[in-house]
């Protein structure tokens, strides 16, 4: 590759990336005398010396290369680092280019800020050693590795003009989810979308090992990214100038590449184009010390984190120090007040050029409102409760339709589902866009096209990626999945729900759209696919997350489903799970009852209750499969216990249950007896695992008297009721514990548990005869 680089580009590079190195050292070891004026003391060192070096010099260089292009070509760019703990690097590149200052004045950009700036590194109350909200320009959150490329292609959709360089670790590159996105390429429109140039960063080694592509050779390389369908370009070596050189080249001629392909697709050209990327081999823990203590560091795994370590204890540590430091020449690169020199400032971009300072990192800046159609328009008429049988799903479907109808121009909503679209109902979406499809298409194929606005792809690390990057950027959108898969990405929606967590306490963070979960197929329909679908754990993670964040709906109904979904889609800087299951189900309350409900969160069913006041027991319900439960124990409880006193409180907002001063949507005490009473107990038949509603009880006036069920791990290949059975959350079930919990139990209370025993052992047989639930179970409906 020839070496196109003028000498005083070049010179400007190095010394950008110089200066760079010098603060990402500084950040990781030192608390003062950042200058270097005076020989270095203990007490100018970090009490803890935390941090990583090995890949920030890897991350320094190309910024600066970026911030080259992005001035030279001007362009509109991010940058997502993936290697886990490159913190230091980016923080340095931030503060030089200004930007750190604007937003923490405190930190200015001189000697002072300097210093602070490195006091705040990996200290308490401090930002950490990855990158994380505080960092500006970023919407990646660098601690849990594999999600760089997914974040990257979602923040690409619908940003034509956009783009994001993805740096990818070569220890990242082994992880499961960032193996299955490289596929991202299959579904980047380069007529509508911008572009992700991924970087393979291979310095060759992780904490204490080879990483495995490091050792691969070109041939192999080629090998692989090709058959991905990227065109690799290499970048090798350690000589400095060389490296500047062959990587200015190299991302000017992966520029053209990306604007060849996009003028090409947006002229009309069809096809997957083959993306350039860059593979990058330099050595770990580059310019740092060769060898400490006789034994070789650099290039080798004990770069990884800090390689001069015990530099308080050890005198000739912290001279190695010193000296490692002033090989970057720090006088040349910053002024006497300890302020960049202005030549540096020829490098970065202005304004929000800069990466560190693009509204697509600070996606609320951009956000435009979704135009939702009226969610009233798709409600299923209800005369009376649990008489007509709908699939609730579908009519989400349809209000789902008409959202990418109505915000067609503005091409700021997308849908990711596993390839579980029309499995799951809202297949009605196809008639008003396609799925995302750039690869060959064959006759045959159903509702695709390049410009389809569902992503389908079997892989949940894919789908909830893309849309965090979609909404982290300034957009909308809605993940459908399976409740029991859900629970692949529960490590990623807690990032996420971190990162959210973090963002409220920034005040220059805008809110962003929430991050939308709809788990259809649920534990307690998934009777035919057997126990590996049967889980309802998912419901645990987003529970667990803080209440400024975490949001959890049961809707047990279309309409109830359909103003919840409302709710979820105008609503900020949240993470909301809705869980309903796709099947026909009883619907139970009109429209006008169904947003009162919703809007209450909590509500008494009066018409399924038979007692106002003095009551005997309370049966409690929280999802739609538990209320079907419920109303059936009730409607039982009624034709044979007339005399028995019993309300029926159903929960749609599963924290309107908590205690308010631990989530916001917790009723307050004085509604919560109103509901529950003060000291009846209650029978409560709730979707997930018990020990959830429990633990949300916590607080509560007397959180003793509930008696929980709900799924304990029991399932097989079976009935949709054989399913309740086995988990003891069966009307019959319900309506004994009723019986035994009531203040004032009915005199045939023994009798009616016994009918209750006999109908459970009939069920079973018929089951294992028949293959289906008895028919008095299958067809139930309420009768007044």
């Amino acid at each position: 590759m020839s070496h196109t680089l003028g000498a005083d580009e070049l010179n400007l590079l190095d010394s950008w990336w110089r200066a760079a190195n010098y603060l990402t050292v500084g950040q990781i070891y030192l608390q003062s005398n950042p200058l270097l004026r005076e020989p270095l003391r203990p007490e100018h060192i970090k009490p803890r010396l935390l941090g990583h070096w090995g890949t920030s010099p890897g991350l320094s260089l190309l910024y600066a290369h970026m911030n080259r292009l992005i001035r030279k070509r001007n362009i509109d760019a991010i940058f997502l680092a993936g290697p886990g703990h490159g913190g230091p690097a980016l923080i340095a590149n931030v503060w030089l280019e200004g930007t750190w200052s604007e937003i923490y004045p405190d930190v200015s950009r001189d000697g002072e800020g300097m210093k602070l700036l490195f006091r705040q590194f990996s200290t308490p109350y401090g930002v950490p050693s990855h990158v994380s909200p505080p960092v500006p320009g970023s919407i990646h959150e660098g601690g849990e590795l594999g999600y760089v490329l997914t974040h990257a292609f979602g923040a690409a959709f619908d940003n034509p003009d956009l783009v994001v360089m993805a740096v990818v670790g070569d220890g990242e590159a082994e992880t499961g989810p960032l193996e299955g996105s490289w596929k991202g390429i299959s579904f980047l429109n380069p007529a509508r979308d911008g572009a992700v140039l991924p970087v393979l960063h291979l310095n060759g080694y992780k904490i204490a090992n080879p990483t495995v592509l490091a050792r691969k050779g070109d041939e192999e390389l080629v090998s692989l990214f090709r058959g991905h369908g990227y065109d690799p370009f290499f970048v090798v070596g350690d000589d400095t100038a060389r490296v500047h050189a062959a990587l200015a080249e190299t991302l000017d001629a992966c520029h053209d590449r990306i604007r060849e392909i996009q003028r090409s697709a947006r002229a009309g050209a069809p096809g997957r184009p083959r993306w350039p990327m860059i593979v990058l081999r330099t050595p770990k823990g580059w310019t740092g010390p060769q060898t400490v203590d006789g034994v070789q560091v650099e290039g080798t795994f004990r770069a990884h984190q800090v390689p001069i370590a015990q530099v308080r204890e050890n005198p000739d540590h912290l001279r190695r120090l010193e000296a490692w430091m002033k090989s970057y020449r720090p006088q040349e690169l910053f002024d006497d007040s300890g302020a960049p020199r202005d030549f540096l400032d020829d490098l970065a971009p202005r304004g929000q050029k800069r990466m560190s300072a693009s509204s697509h990192a600070n996606g609320g800046r951009v956000l435009v409102p979704l135009e939702l159609p009226d969610y009233t328009e798709y409600a299923v008429e209800v005369k009376a409760p649990a008489t007509v049988r709908h699939e609730s799903v579908r009519q989400l479907g349809a209000m789902l339709r008409d959202v990418f109808a109505k915000n067609q121009r503005q091409q700021n909503f997308r849908l990711f589902c596993p390839d579980e679209l029309t499995s799951n109902r809202l297949g009605a979406v196809l008639e008003s866009t396609e799925r995302c499809w750039v690869e060959q298409r064959l006759a045959g194929d159903d509702h695709l096209a390049a410009d389809g606005r569902v992503m389908e792809v079997l892989s949940e690390h894919n789908c909830e990626g893309w849309l965090e990057g979609y909404v982290l950027t300034g957009r909308h959108g809605l993940f459908c999945t399976y409740e029991a898969f859900a629970m692949v990405v529960a490590s990623m929606t807690t990032q996420h729900a971190k990162w959210l967590e973090m963002c409220r306490e920034l005040s220059w963070r805008a809110p962003v759209a929430s991050l939308n979960v709809l788990l259809t197929s649920t534990c307690w329909r998934n009777d035919h696919n057997g126990f590996s679908h049967q889980g309802p754990g998912f419901i645990d993670t987003v529970i667990s997350k803080q209440g400024k964040v975490a949001r959890v709906y049961l809707p047990p109904d279309a309409n109830c489903l359909l103003s919840v979904a409302d709710h979820c889609l105008r609503s900020r800087n949240y993470v909301n799970l809705i869980v309903i299951d796709k099947q026909p189900q009883l619907q139970w309350l009109s429209m006008d009852q169904a947003r009162a409900h919703c809007a209450r969160g909590a509500g008494i069913w009066d018409w399924a209750s038979s007692g106002v006041d003095d009551l005997d027991v309370v049966l409690g319900c929280a999802g739609d499969i538990p209320t079907l439960e419920t109303i059936a124990a009730a409607h039982w409880l009624r034709q044979r216990a007339p005399g028995l006193r019993v309300r029926v409180v159903n929960v749609v907002d599963l924290f309107a249950i908590a205690d308010p001063h631990e989530h916001p949507h917790g009723v307050p005490a004085d509604q919560f007896v109103q509901l529950f009473t003060r000291d009846v107990d209650v029978v409560f038949a709730f979707h997930g695992y018990p020990n959830v509603l429990h633990a949300l009880l916590h607080g509560r006036q007397n959180a003793r008297r509930f008696h929980v069920r709900g799924y304990n791990e029991e399932g097989t290949t079976t009935t949709p009721f054989d399913m309740v059975v086995l988990n003891r959350i069966s009307r019959f079930h319900l309506a004994i514990e009723a019986l035994r919990r009531a203040r004032r139990p009915p005199e045939n209370a023994d009798q009616l548990i016994e009918q209750c025993e006999i109908t459970l052992r009939r069920h079973t047989a018929y089951v294992k005869q028949h293959f289906e639930d008895m028919p008095e179970i299958r067809d139930w409906t309420w009768t007044p």
